[in-house]
């Protein structure tokens, strides 16, 4: 069967390379929007991650003309009555100049949330990664699925195997942060890794249909 190119809709590398690991068995060929022709982005107005995927994954099928996977995801801390929240990756958007690299904003908006969290005692620093994905074509959704990912935060970062706010982010199963966790341990227990792995049987079942 030859690969179906799938348009990942994401800039961060560090998605892209996580969930290109975990759909490597599949006939599929993930494109990463830096090998495309730039497309403005999106503005992500939905209130929750999956109607952001949803609406991110339509665009860029429509863009692309092709199938299209996105992702959104992010952080919810109790403490904080479910923020960052979908807005978890322009947490520090206030304080970050446009344009600022990666690890700077991930950097700002881990220093933000641990000013947010300073008071609360340990056994409330209670959180969730949640992520959704879509898989989309230009006549519409095709595939969703969903994973969280339950933690704490931790009082200080930790860990440089994650991005954003994996260092921070406790796992007490594992004893260490996502940023501990070697690849493939958090690939298989990670909000993002139980969604792919929904999707992967979801989509190995679409496209046996479609062959």
């Amino acid at each position: 069967m030859p690969e179906k190119p799938i348009v990942l809709a994401t800039g961060n590398p560090g998605k892209l390379r996580e969930i290109a690991q975990v759909l490597a068995g599949l006939p599929v060929d993930i494109v990463g929007l830096n090998e495309l022709a730039a497309i403005p982005e999106p503005e992500e107005t939905g209130d929750t991650f999956a109607r952001n995927a949803r609406d991110k994954a339509l665009y860029y099928a429509q863009a692309t003309g092709q199938w299209c996977l996105a992702d959104d995801s992010g952080l919810e801390v109790d403490a904080l009555g479910g923020e960052p929240g979908v807005r978890s990756a322009r947490y520090s958007s206030d304080t970050v100049a446009p344009g600022a690299g990666r690890s700077i904003v991930d950097l700002a908006n881990n220093t933000k949330l641990l000013a947010a969290l300073e008071d609360v005692p340990d056994h409330l620093r209670t959180a969730r990664f949640v992520c959704c994905l879509a898989l989309a074509d230009r006549s519409g959704v095709l595939i969703e699925t969903s994973g969280t990912f339950e933690g704490l935060i931790a009082r200080g970062a930790a860990g440089d195997n994650g991005f954003g706010y994996d260092p921070l982010f406790y796992v007490p199963d594992c004893n260490c942060t996502a940023a501990q966790l070697p690849p493939e341990e958090k690939n298989r227990i990670s909000h993002r890794g139980q969604a792919v792995k929904r999707f992967v049987e979801l989509l190995a079942d679409h496209l046996a249909r479609k062959s």
